[in-house]
């Protein structure tokens, strides 16, 4: 099953670590945690959180590192995970899974696009000859990423993977709803007249 993960950090720098995780199942499932950090998690930039509105104090409050570390790899491994921004998400994804003492290859992340794409290509593989596929699926992202936009990003990680559970869900409804049209004007094969 698909999942869709993203973490919210203590800042873009080459020190940061995650401060706040979740994930979102294809079918909606979702667990979000805010992230403890260890006493060398000392990195912390004002401007982050004035982006993600997280205190260094709220974490405190926090779950430790190899609990959340844990709980990600018995809930997604075997699954198909994906993030908007898989280099920083990895970064701290591997982080977090180091901080366990777990492999930090343990998850892998992809890029969201990439799960819109597969499906799309699930979808329209079997209706659309090779030469109009691609450009199909071209157009059908770009629409639907045109009918989504208009919304602030939260900058939390429950409601942006959710955010991207939800544009997954947009792609998948419009290549069902182009695949309906597709089949609707295309004659049935070895059809009597």
């Amino acid at each position: 099953m698909r999942v869709f993960l993203d973490f919210e950090a203590s800042s873009l720098s080459k020190d940061s670590y995650p401060i706040e995780v979740a994930w979102v199942f294809e079918d909606g499932a979702s667990e979000s945690y805010l992230i403890r950090p260890p006493p060398g998690w000392t990195d912390w930039d004002a401007e982050a959180e004035a982006i993600h509105h997280i205190s260094r104090a709220s974490l405190e409050q926090g779950t430790a590192p190899v609990v959340v570390a844990t709980r990600m790899l018995e809930i997604l491994s075997g699954h198909d995970l994906f993030a908007s921004a898989p280099s920083w998400d990895g970064k701290w994804l591997s982080r977090l899974l180091r901080e366990a003492g777990l492999p930090r290859h343990s998850l892998r992340l992809r890029d969201t696009e990439v799960a819109q794409r597969e499906t799309a290509i699930e979808i329209l593989q079997p209706l659309l000859p090779p030469e109009e596929l691609e450009a199909a699926i071209d157009e059908l992202l770009v629409l639907t990423e045109i009918r989504l936009k208009g919304g602030p990003i939260a900058h939390r990680a429950r409601a942006d993977a959710e955010a991207e559970q939800k544009h997954w869900l947009a792609v998948r409804r419009a290549a069902l709803a182009l695949a309906a049209r597709r089949r609707a004007i295309t004659p049935v094969h070895g059809a009597q007249g």
